[in-house]
């Protein structure tokens, strides 16, 4: 079974209709980003890295950094 053009043309009619032009660049960026995160995630485990390591806020580190710091000097 294979979905031919006249499928594929009735398929988008529907979603314009039903979304309107408007949401349909705005969806359509949600699902790249949605892939690319997807697929960073797929990286990261391949890689062997834990994915909540490289997602922490960079301010979260510096302040674990300067409390590390002050323990030392204390």
């Amino acid at each position: 079974m294979r979905i031919g053009t006249q499928e594929l043309i009735i398929i988008l009619i529907v979603v314009i209709i039903i979304f309107g032009p408007t949401q349909i660049p705005k969806l359509t960026k949600m699902f790249g980003k949605s892939v690319k995160s997807f697929k960073d995630g797929m990286d990261e485990e391949e890689a062997g890295e834990a994915p909540a390591e490289k997602k922490a806020p960079k301010a979260q580190k510096a302040k674990a950094a300067k409390s590390a710091d002050d323990e030392d000097e204390g």
